[in-house]
């Protein structure tokens, strides 16, 4: 039997969408042969959420590194998995009698692994804490980060840079990111040096001068090391004298060291007395959660407000400190970065989007190994999209032009405020992926995953900008 006239028809219409979906747009492959850029390092997916037509499949299938991208994997199972209200909690127990405003023995800290304890939030649980009568601490503070096992970590292995925020490790105690902010004012031949949060068990050697110029450099001029007990940060070179303050973020100390010189500052700040030191909390003195009643259980946030701040701001800890709540929560404590890739892999199996071949390390993206592909991420996003907390999925990424890790891009043009992306940056990495509503109202997923020399240094920006201009035309 002869194919009829109308079904050869469909046949070449069906081949022609083929080869225009397969070709990457004019604007794109111009700025590829401008910088010399071969068209096989790109990965491009585009695909109308509407119709589930896919508008763009450019190397879709081929398994690239993702960077920061795959955050939007690991906020998402926690969306699916935890429930947008899920809400961490750090308990406190005091280990002795209260009496006239005194705890005549220790206080012990429990984390759950809150991502966002910072200095402020730390301040508001000391005050439910005075809340219950306590003033004057006789004991310690202890300390009990059981719920996660990070293991062995070196915070140089990424990229030999041990005291970058980025580079911090997971706790499950995790206060202030680990992170110290100092400030550096030139004061006459010195230089004066502050820092925020103040601790108590942090010193700083300030061997700093000053020299006459501009405010510009790398780093002012300074440079940072630490003594071999990690306890003192040592502050060395020329400083301009054209700075009137200059701010640096890097982290101090361990982190229950860090948890407790932040305690006894803010503690002390507002009137309070611990008489002792404070210790890490033994496996053995454990305090069981079904035995004993906390005097204090703290809640975070609600997890919709969390994935904004690691996906709109590319918080690397705060994304490791999700991926080691869902091993916890689902496998049971302590958390593990294995436990936390297993539920994830299971996710993906569960709702039949595996089968890309993906390699995740530890959930942020922070990593040379990881590797998913660019439709296997559009898909996420398909899926996402179909679901009661698409809205919330959304907003959490940056939008275009206005906020975020966006926030200075596209300035004064029409892609401003169309699309909520999340964006990936490492060395010879640049990556895009997330939602566009267009010129005439359609609405795409998109990802773009491109893996070369340099690309990091602003042309993988130029490529991508050429591409949501076209997506934005459609």
């Amino acid at each position: 039997m002869k194919p009829t006239i109308t079904f050869l028809f469909i046949l070449l219409l069906f081949a022609a969408w083929a080869d225009a979906a397969a070709e990457i747009p004019a604007g794109v492959r111009g700025v590829l042969q401008t910088r010399q850029v071969p068209d096989s390092s790109l990965s491009i997916y585009v695909e109308d959420l509407d119709s589930g037509e896919v508008v763009l499949d450019w190397l879709g299938d081929v398994p690239r590194n993702p960077a920061s991208t795959m955050k939007l994997l690991t906020t998402l199972v926690a969306l699916d998995v935890l429930g947008p209200a899920y809400r961490w909690r750090t308990d406190v127990y005091a280990l002795g009698e209260i009496a006239d405003g005194k705890l005549d023995g220790d206080l012990l800290v429990k984390g759950h692994g809150d991502p966002f304890l910072v200095a402020e939030r730390v301040w508001r649980l000391l005050r439910q804490i005075r809340y219950k009568g306590i003033d004057e601490i006789t004991g310690d503070l202890l300390i009990d980060d059981s719920w996660f096992d990070v293991g062995d970590y070196d915070p140089a292995a990424f990229d030999n840079q041990p005291l970058r925020a980025y580079n911090v490790a997971p706790n499950a105690l995790l206060t202030n990111f680990k992170v110290v902010r100092y400030w550096f004012e030139p004061d006459g031949e010195r230089v004066r040096v502050r820092m925020d949060p103040e601790l108590d068990n942090l010193r700083i050697d300030n061997r700093l001068s000053v020299r006459q110029g501009y405010c510009r450099g790398f780093q002012r001029g300074i440079a940072v090391n630490v003594n071999g007990n990690n306890d003192e940060v040592i502050f060395s070179g020329r400083f301009p004298s054209g700075c009137e303050r200059y701010a640096m973020d890097r982290t101090a100390l361990s982190h229950n060291a860090f948890t407790y010189g932040l305690f006894r500052s803010l503690w002390e700040e507002s009137g309070g007395v611990l008489e002792g030191s404070w210790s890490n909390v033994l496996k053995d003195d454990l305090v069981k959660d079904e035995e004993t009643e906390p005097l204090v259980s703290f809640r975070s946030p609600p997890l919709v407000e969390m994935i904004a701040r690691v996906n709109k701001h590319s918080n690397n800890v705060m994304a490791r400190q999700v991926l080691y709540t869902l091993s916890a929560e689902v496998n049971g404590p302590p958390g593990t970065e294995t436990g936390g890739r297993e539920v994830i892999e299971t996710w993906l199996q569960q709702n039949k989007l595996g089968s890309c071949k993906m390699a995740l390390e530890n959930g942020a993206g922070l990593s040379r190994e990881t590797r998913i592909c660019a439709s296997g991420m559009a898909a996420m996003l398909r899926f996402a999209w179909h679901q009661p907390y698409m809205p919330e999925y959304l907003a959490s990424m940056s939008l275009s032009g206005l906020d975020g890790t966006l926030r200075r891009r596209f300035t004064g043009s029409e892609l401003v405020g169309t699309a909520h992306l999340k964006t990936g940056s490492l060395d010879h990495v640049a990556a895009i992926a997330g939602y566009l509503q267009a010129r005439s109202g359609r609405r795409f997923a998109v990802v773009a995953l491109h893996n070369h020399d340099d690309i990091h240094r602003g042309y993988g920006e130029e490529v991508q900008e050429a591409l949501l201009r076209w997506l934005y035309d459609q």
